[in-house]
Order: C-alpha cells, then sequence, then structure tokens
C-alpha cells in the first residue's frame, strides 16, 4: 500500500479558517470568555467512541493554532491508523480559551473525515484479495473535495477525477447529445490534448463494443449485474480500464469485484457515510 501523503496545509486552511469565523461569529465565543479565566491552562485527549479509521488530524492541528498559537497538539495515531472504541487519537494542551474555541470545529472536521476514511476501509476489507480498487467520485460536499477524497486514500482506497477538467469521462447526457456514442467519443478526441484520458459510461454490451472499436482508455460498466459485468470485463480483455458503478455496497463488492473489473466507484463513501464519534476529554 503506498504511504499516505499529507495534504498541503495551504489546500486546507482556508476551510478551517472559514469554519472557525462561521462558528466565533461577531463577538467569540461569549460563553467560554465568561467562564474561563484568561490564564488558565488545560489538558484535553482526543478520544474515538467507536471503532475505525482516523483522518483529518492536520486540520485539528491548524484549528487550534489558528485559534492560538500557543497551543501544543500531539498526534499519537496518526491518520490511516484503525482505532478501537476508547483509543485516544491525539492530545491537546494549552490556553482553555483557544481550545474550547476550536473544540467543535476541530472535532467536526474529524469526526467527519474519518467517517468516510471509515466506510472506505471497510469496503476495501470486503474486496481484498481481488485486484479491485474502490475508488469514490465527484459526490463530495461542496468546498470539501480535496479533504474528503484524502479521507479516502486514508481509508485505502484511490481517487477518481478531482474535477471536470482532468479527465473526460462521457456520460449519458454527453452521448444524448452527440446523438451517440461514437461520435461523442470522437468529438472528445478531437477537443482533448494527447495526455488527457477518455472514459466512457455504458449500460449494454453493444455501446462496450462501441466504445472499445473507438479505443478509449476507460469504460465506466453502469448499473450491470454481475453476470453482464462478468462478460463485458471478457469483452474488454485488457484493451480497456474496466470501471463498475451503481448502488455498491459492503456486501455487494465482493461479487462484482469477482467479475475482474479494475475499479469498482462508490459515490456514497463521500456524500453519505456517518461519522465517527470523536469527543474531547478534559484531564482532571
Amino acid at each position: 500500500m503506498t504511504p499516505l501523503a499529507p495534504l498541503p496545509q495551504i489546500i486546507f486552511e482556508p476551510l478551517v479558517r472559514a469554519a472557525l469565523l462561521e462558528d466565533l461569529g461577531r463577538a467569540g465565543d461569549v460563553t467560554t470568555d465568561a467562564i474561563a479565566p484568561a490564564d488558565l491552562a488545560i489538558t484535553a485527549a482526543l478520544v474515538s467512541r467507536q471503532a475505525g479509521v482516523i483522518a483529518g488530524l492536520d486540520l485539528v492541528r491548524v484549528a487550534f493554532a489558528l485559534m492560538d498559537p500557543r497551543i501544543a497538539f500531539t498526534i499519537e495515531r496518526p491518520d490511516g491508523a484503525s482505532v478501537g472504541a476508547g483509543e485516544t487519537v491525539a492530545r491537546v494542551s494549552g490556553p482553555a480559551r483557544g481550545i474550547l474555541g476550536a473544540e467543535r470545529v476541530a472535532l467536526n472536521f474529524v469526526s467527519r473525515l474519518s467517517g468516510v476514511a471509515s466506510a472506505t476501509a471497510a469496503i476495501v476489507a470486503s474486496v481484498a484479495g481481488t485486484k479491485a480498487r474502490i475508488v469514490c467520485t465527484r459526490k463530495t460536499t461542496p468546498t470539501f473535495r480535496a479533504i474528503e477524497k484524502y479521507a479516502v486514500r486514508a481509508g485505502g482506497g484511490a481517487n477518481h477525477r478531482f474535477g471536470l477538467d482532468d479527465a473526460v469521462l462521457i456520460k449519458d447526457n454527453h452521448v444524448a447529445i452527440a446523438g451517440g456514442t461514437t461520435p461523442a467519443i470522437r468529438r472528445a478526441k478531437a477537443h482533448v490534448g494527447h495526455l488527457v484520458k477518455i472514459e466512457v459510461e455504458v449500460d449494454t454490451l453493444a455501446q462496450l463494443d462501441e466504445a472499445l472499436a473507438e479505443g478509449v482508455d476507460a469504460v465506466l460498466l453502469d448499473n450491470m449485474d454481475v453476470d453482464a459485468l462478468r462478460r463485458a470485463v471478457e469483452r474488454i480483455a485488457g484493451r480497456a480500464i474496466s470501471e463498475a458503478s451503481g448502488r455498491v455496497t459492503p456486501q455487494s463488492a465482493p461479487a462484482i469485484a469477482a467479475t475482474g473489473v479494475d475499479l469498482i466507484s462508490v459515490g456514497w463513501l463521500t456524500h453519505s457515510a456517518p461519522i465517527l464519534d470523536i469527543g474531547l476529554d478534559f484531564s482532571s
């Protein structure tokens, strides 16, 4: 497995900053300012309430640092690590006002991203022993795409397109506009540069044959049953990357993977994965 590379801070710091500004509003944390003395220092631990896979700790670090640079943050279980219920993930110490002011934003990010990583890890485990790789889609929370796709990588998955500009993916509406699969592919090839890959979504074996005849790089086998997927993989015979898509679950993924497809794309990893419950517990 490729080591997990951290995201450059410049990518996610604006998200953390915006979230803090949203929470602090126009007057800051009036509750903590009223109750916690300005010179009070505390220590606390981020603790996972559930078993899962961690992602997003750099966003937690930045949230605390933006609130007060005097806050110290130490990671005990890094992104990509599996944790058990009750396990300490990281520790934080410093001015109480800064820690409490950033607490909810920090936990929102790490819980959300760890949920994505945990869901990804579960479906990756379900296809272990096959060549199929689990990939995400563009069905991401607006403005969160980079961090949610990072969380997929933390869970052992891989990324599909990051946006509309890094590959051609001809879908059913494009085919309808072009008047067929073949003209859609030919228009795409005439438009893009030699380094841009072309993938085509197909619903039938007839469409697949058209796409293969035009020499596409990848085919998206959309909502095909297992028998159709197996026949499609046989027809492709290594001439293009094969990707299965459509209502994939950890229960259905093993049978899909057994057909020999290269990729299985799963949209709900980023649009519907439940959070991993992580809390901040103060030390006495």
